[in-house]
C-alpha cells in the first residue's frame, strides 16, 4: 500500500511513499480507530521473550558485552585479590579502613567470582552461542547450494568484458559456444571456484562463485571466543597455586595438608586427589658478580635449583629450576620465584634443654641480601619468647656505624637478634605469619631501645640469652659436611592449569579465523557464449559480495586467460559495459540482474 506526499495528495504525478508514513495520519489518532493511524502490534509475552532474544543474540550485543568483560576485569588488576593476594587484601584493609568496606560490598576483592563479572561472562557465553549456531545452520545450506544461475543480461554488471570470436568455415557455432564455455568452466575449478553449468537453445554459460572461506572463518573466529571462554571457566576451575619454601635437605610433599605454605585452588579442584610427588631440595647454586665496591657489584647472575624428585613406584631423579625455566611434573608447573638464606639456630633454656633447632628462611631486603627472620618459642621457657633477627651474608660496619651486608655472597656471615618476651599471641587461634613478629603486649629484653644490646652470633658461635633464660647457637653446617656454613632456602610456585593448552589452541584459532573474514573475497564470476552466424559472443562478469577491489581485475584476468587459452581471433572487440557505462555518466552498477 502507498499513498502520496502530504503536501499534494491531489498530484497524479507526486512520487508514492508508503502508507504507513508517520504523516499519514495525525499521531493522536486512536490506534484501533481504522482511519490509517499507525497501529502498534501487540507482542505479548512470547513476543517480548523473542524480541530479547534476538537482541542478545546480535553481533552488536555481543561486541559490547565482550567490551564491558574487558572493562569489568580491570578492577581485579588494581585492587589485591582474595584468590592470589589475601595478604595484599588485609594489607589493603589495615591502610584503607574507610574505603575497604564499600569496595568489599561492590565485591571488587573478589573481581573475577562477583555477581556481575558472572552475569557478563554468561550473557556473553550465550550470546556468541546465539550468533553462530544459526549462522552455521544458513552457511552449512549455502555450501551445498548451487551457485546461481547466469544473468540474462550479464552487460548490466559493472564489471563486465565481452569479445566476439571469429569461427572457421563451416565450424558448427553452437559446439564452438560450447567447447569455449567448456574450457572456461576448466579453468574457474583449477583456480578454486565452485561451478555449475547452465546451458539454454541460446547459449552455454557456467555460473562460479567462491569466497565462503570467508564465511567459515567469522564463524570459527565465533566459536573460538566461545571455545575460550568454556576453556577458562572451566579450566579456571580445575586450575590451582600453591607456594612453598624449602630448605637445603628438606622435602616437600605435594600435599594440602603437609607442604604448602600457601595454596589456591579452583572451585572443582580435588585437593585428597592430586598428584602424589616430593621434591627434596639438594642444592641451591646462584653466582654473584665480583666484588668491587661500586653500586654495581655483586648482583646476582644464574640461578639454580637442584632437585631430587620422587614418585610412588619409580626411581629418584635429578631436576633443576631455574628462573623462566619451570619443571613440569604430572601436570604441575613448578617456578623458582625466589630465594635466600636459612641459619641453623638451636635455642636452649636455662636448664639446657634444646626449646627450638631449626634452619629459619629469612627473607631478603636489598640486593645484598641483608634478610630478616623470626624465630617464635611457644614452649620451654617461662614466657613466650620471641626474636627478630637480621642476617648479612658479608657483615661490614657502614659510615653511621650500623651492621649492613656488603655482598650478597657468603663471605662474612654474622646474625644479630632482638629479643621480646610476653605473650606470642598464638594461643588463642588467631592465624599469625611465620616471617612477623607482633610485639604488642611483649617486653624487649634485647636489642634496640632496651638496655642490652643485641645478640650477635658467627657461625659455630653460642651467646646467653637475657635473664639467664638459655643461650642461642648459631650453627656451622660445614661441620656436618656442607660446603657453606649457612643453609639456603628457595620459593616455589606450583601451578597447574588445565585450560591454558586449550585457550591457547582456540586462540591460535580465533586468529586464523579473523584472518579469513577479513582477506578472503567473497566473489561471483559468469562466463557465457552466445553462438550466431559467423561468430560467438563470449561474456564475462563478476559481482562481489561486499568489498572487493580486486574483483575488475579478476573478471580481467579471467577473460584474458581464457581468450588465450581459446586462440580465436576477435571481429572487431566492442567496449566493456563498464566503461560504456562510466563514458555515458550512466551508474555501473545495476541492481540484480535478471537471469535465464
Amino acid at each position: 500500500m502507498v499513498s502520496r506526499p502530504s503536501s499534494d495528495d491531489s498530484d497524479p504525478t507526486a512520487p508514492l511513499r508508503p502508507g504507513d508514513h508517520s504523516e499519514s495520519a495525525a499521531p493522536s489518532a486512536p490506534v484501533s480507530s481504522g482511519d490509517g493511524a499507525i497501529a502498534q502490534p501487540q507482542l505479548g509475552l512470547v513476543g517480548w521473550l523473542r524480541w530479547g532474544w534476538r537482541q542478545l543474540t546480535s553481533m552488536r550485543t555481543a561486541l559490547v558485552l565482550l567490551l564491558l568483560l574487558a572493562i569489568a576485569a580491570i578492577p581485579g588488576s588494581i585492587v589485591p585479590q582474595r584468590t592470589a593476594d589475601p595478604n595484599g587484601v588485609t594489607q589493603w584493609r589495615t591502610d584503607n579502613p574507610d574505603l575497604y568496606p564499600i569496595l568489599d560490598a561492590l565485591q571488587l576483592f573478589d573481581v573475577y567470582s562477583s555477581v556481575w563479572f558472572s552475569a557478563i561472562y554468561i550473557l556473553l557465553f550465550v550470546s556468541l552461542i546465539g550468533c553462530v549456531i544459526p549462522r552455521t545452520k544458513h552457511h552449512w545450506q549455502a555450501l551445498r547450494a548451487r551457485p546461481p544461475r547466469t544473468p540474462a543480461r550479464l552487460s548490466r554488471l559493472a564489471d563486465h568484458r565481452e569479445a566476439m570470436l571469429r569461427l572457421d568455415e563451416d565450424e558448427d557455432a553452437g559446439a564452438a559456444a560450447t567447447a569455449a564455455v567448456d574450457a572456461a568452466e576448466q579453468q574457474l575449478r583449477r583456480s578454486g571456484y565452485r561451478v555449475e553449468r547452465y546451458d539454454s537453445a541460446r547459449g552455454a554459460s557456467v555460473s562460479a562463485e567462491r569466497g565462503y572461506l570467508r564465511e567459515t572463518g567469522n564463524l570459527v573466529f565465533h566459536a573460538s571466543l566461545v571455545g575460550v571462554l568454556i576453556s577458562v571457566g572451566v579450566g579456571g576451575g580445575l586450575t590451582y597455586t600453591g607456594q612453598t619454601v624449602i630448605t637445603e635437605g628438606e622435602t616437600f610433599v605435594n600435599s594440602l595438608g603437609l607442604g604448602y605454605n600457601s595454596f589456591n585452588p579452583g572451585r572443582f579442584v580435588d585437593t585428597d586427589s592430586m598428584p602424589p610427588y616430593a621434591l627434596t631440595l639438594d642444592r641451591f647454586d646462584v653466582t654473584y658478580g665480583p666484588f668491587s665496591g661500586d653500586a654495581a657489584h655483586g648482583m646476582a647472575g644464574d640461578f639454580a635449583a637442584h632437585l631430587t624428585v620422587g614418585e610412588p613406584g619409580q626411581d629418584p631423579r635429578d631436576a633443576e629450576v631455574r628462573v623462566n625455566h619451570p619443571f613440569e611434573i604430572e601436570g604441575d608447573r613448578v617456578y623458582l620465584m625466589g630465594n635466600g638464606y636459612a641459619p641453623s639456630l638451636t635455642v636452649r633454656n636455662a636448664e639446657g634443654t634444646v626449646v627450638f633447632n631449626e634452619s629459619v628462611p629469612f627473607l631478603p631486603q636489598d640486593n645484598n641480601m641483608t634478610s630478616q627472620g623470626v624465630v617464635k618459642i611457644a614452649d620451654g621457657m617461662p614466657d613466650q619468647l620471641g626474636l627478630v633477627g637480621f642476617f648479612y651474608p658479608t657483615a661490614a660496619t657502614l659510615a653511621n656505624g650500623a651492621i649492613g651486608s656488603a655482598y650478597g655472597d657468603l663471605t662474612n656471615p654474622l646474625v644479630t637478634f632482638w629479643v621480646y618476651q610476653g605473650d606470642l599471641g598464638i594461643d588463642d587461634g588467631t592465624p599469625r605469619s611465620v616471617y612477623t613478629l607482633d610485639p604488642t603486649g611483649m617486653e624487649q629484653i634485647a636489642g634496640n631501645d632496651s638496655d642490652v644490646a643485641s645478640l650477635q652470633l658467627e657461625p659455630g658461635q653460642t651467646v646467653d640469652l637475657p635473664n639467664g633464660l638459655g643461650t642461642v647457637t648459631f650453627q656451622d653446617e660445614r661441620a656436618t659436611g656442607a660446603e657453606e656454613s649457612v643453609k639456603r632456602y628457595v620459593s616455589l610456585s606450583i601451578h597447574r592449569d588445565v585450560g591454558a593448552p586449550f585457550v591457547l589452541v582456540f586462540a591460535i584459532l580465533a586468529t586464523l579465523g579473523l584472518l579469513a573474514g577479513l582477506f578472503v573475497p567473497r566473489r561471483r564470476l559468469w562466463v557465457k557464449a552466445t553462438p550466431s552466424a559467423a561468430a560467438i559472443h563470449v561474456e564475462y562478469a563478476g559481482l562481489a559480495r561486499g568489498e572487493d577491489p580486486a574483483i575488475r581485475a579478476a573478471v580481467a584476468d579471467l577473460s584474458r586467460t581464457h581468450l588465450a587459452g581459446l586462440g580465436r581471433d576477435e571481429v572487431d572487440p566492442p567496449a566493456t559495459a563498464g566503461a560504456a557505462g562510466a563514458a555515458s555518466g550512466r551508474p555501473t552498477r545495476a541492481p540484480a540482474p535478471d537471469v535465464d
